[in-house]
């Protein structure tokens, strides 16, 4: 799992990828017509180089009863039609001069040679392509293998570090069958994604993304309110280490879920407590002292609760979890018996499996609780813990979930020693173009159910999880004889144009085998009541 990229080299189509056109003219020639011209036998020679121009039209006309002639001016208009994708080009620029070097592009393209040379006077950065292939050069049409083959024979490329990217599918296929990443043209913008997420550094992205946004990593509501809150800033500085990242409101003892004055909520809450003093540390007294506070909200079961308030009386394992590392972290576990209890039979049961009160997935209380072992390092706690969230854990892996989630299972995976590229890989695809991930839901309000989100915490937790990944489950390193020299292509058929750490450092324990596996769907929950 290398942190950097595995390609060297990227083919692109040229119709409809790298040029536009337009099949509508100034004929009597309908665009349906036109297109099915292009599939013709007698285009299909045109574009192997085995008729001349004058060749293709007649037999087309005849054909499809069209005068020779007015294909001729049909096809002029459809060339005179031909604008460049500048957005997709800059970004190959930009790809290409960032790999220093180590990135060879290719244009790959079924096309006569008439139209290839009128194609070369359009007023585009050529230079940007080390070699272009066209089927009148080589003699041979995609999705044809043998055209392909041509391609890795010219260039010295490793299929299995080349991306293909073309809008027919059938043209990807091939490109498959012979080892290549092919990636399907059918929206610019999953193109550009996927291509800066295969070529480029994830965590080193996501490093940018938060810098950039340093001290705006704000949450928001699923209905478009931007919250400051102090949860996931105290979650995103675990994860991070670096406090220049995060607005976080000054505390001496409690802690509020929201910052400033509230508007939803008045009363400070112990899960909000309970994180800042894991992640932010405090004087022993002050901890104690406030400890001493919360056994005064368990309720007749001998649970702990959510608030500083005898009025709201609300019971989420979540928060249990986070109360728990709080009070094992200062030896003072045995004072909640009954209420980790009550939690390894959430676990035993999989009562987890719609979410919690406050929490939106399955993977919060399983993150959580990993969370729990790791601070604490409490041996007896993880004897009771470990066995079973390897099994809970484990049944979610490959089960759908946003990048949030996808996070939390991946980095509770590398803290239990398991490996899980199936999520890994899904994780890495959802990275956005700016470097952040998307918005994924961690918590709700009880009562309205709306759902919280934050794109810095997802940031970093996705960041944290690929990191951890990569250090338990380091991948091989490639043999040279993997990493061929691209040469510049100079031959008659080609062209070359001159994201306090606590939660981060994990062991793997193998001495605990997971049993069942079966995915698990997820659903909604989250923290603040109105």
């Amino acid at each position: 799992m290398s942190s950097t990229s595995n390609y060297t080299t990227l083919i692109f189509d040229i119709g409809d990828v790298l040029f536009s056109w337009s099949p509508q003219t100034k004929t009597s020639i309908s665009p349906e017509t036109l297109r099915e011209f292009l599939s013709s036998p007698t285009w299909i020679d045109y574009e192997r180089g085995r008729i001349t121009q004058a060749e293709c039209y007649a037999g087309v006309g005849a054909e499809f009863s069209v005068d020779p002639t007015e294909v001729g001016r049909a096809f002029q208009d459809a060339r005179n039609s031909l604008q460049s994708n500048e957005e997709l080009i800059s970004v190959i620029r930009h790809l290409k001069a960032r790999s220093d070097g180590m990135l060879h592009v290719f244009a790959m393209s079924n096309i006569s040679a008439p139209d290839y040379e009128s194609l070369r006077t359009k007023p585009v950065d050529w230079s940007v392509f080390d070699g272009i292939f066209t089927s009148a050069g080589v003699g041979e049409r995609k999705p044809n293998l043998g055209f392909y083959k041509a391609v890795i024979s010219s260039t010295g490329a490793d299929p299995s570090r080349t991306i293909f990217v073309d809008d027919k599918m059938e043209n990807v296929l091939s490109a498959r069958s012979l080892g290549m990443h092919g990636i399907f043209f059918d929206d610019r913008r999953k193109v550009v994604r996927a291509l800066y997420n295969l070529l480029g550094d994830p965590v080193e992205r996501g490093r940018q993304y938060l810098t950039v946004n340093a001290k705006k990593l704000l949450s928001v509501t699923d209905n478009g309110i931007v919250l400051r809150e102090n949860f996931s800033q105290l979650l995103i500085l675990e994860a991070t280490g670096n406090r220049g990242l995060v607005n976080l409101t000054d505390t001496h003892r409690t802690w509020n879920f929201l910052q400033g004055k509230p508007s939803l909520t008045t009363e400070d809450d112990l899960d909000t407590t309970s994180l800042g003093f894991t992640v932010m540390g405090s004087p022993e007294d002050v901890a104690h002292s406030v400890m001493d506070d919360m056994l005064d909200y368990i309720d007749d079961d001998g649970i702990i609760q959510t608030w500083f308030d005898h009025r709201r009386r609300r019971f989420d394992p979540v928060v249990c979890v986070n109360v728990l590392t709080l009070f094992y972290s200062y030896g003072r576990g045995h004072q909640l018996d009954r209420t980790l209890h009550r939690i390894l039979e959430v676990l035993l049961h999989r009562a987890y499996l719609d979410g919690t009160r406050y929490y939106a997935t399955p993977e919060s209380f399983l993150y959580f609780l990993g969370r729990l072992l790791e601070i604490t390092n409490d041996v007896s706690l993880a004897a009771c813990i470990k066995p079973l969230l390897i099994e809970r854990i484990q049944e979610r892996i490959g089960a759908d979930g946003d990048a949030l989630a996808l996070s939390m299972r991946l980095r509770l995976c590398a803290h239990l020693g398991l490996c899980n590229d199936v999520d890994l890989h899904t994780l890495l695809g959802l990275q956005c173009e700016d470097g952040g991930w998307e918005i994924g839901w961690i918590y709700r309000y009880g009562s309205s159910g709306i759902k919280i989100g934050n794109r810095g915490l997802t940031t970093s937790l996705a960041m944290k999880a690929i990191q951890e990944m990569q250090q338990h489950f380091p991948s091989p390193p490639s043999s040279p004889s993997s990493v061929p020299a691209v040469p510049l292509i100079k031959q008659a058929y080609t062209t070359a144009q001159s994201p306090p750490e606590r939660f981060s450092q994990h062991k793997s324990d193998s001495s605990t085998s997971p049993s069942s596996i079966a995915a698990s769907p997820s659903a909604s929950s989250t923290r603040q009541d109105l």
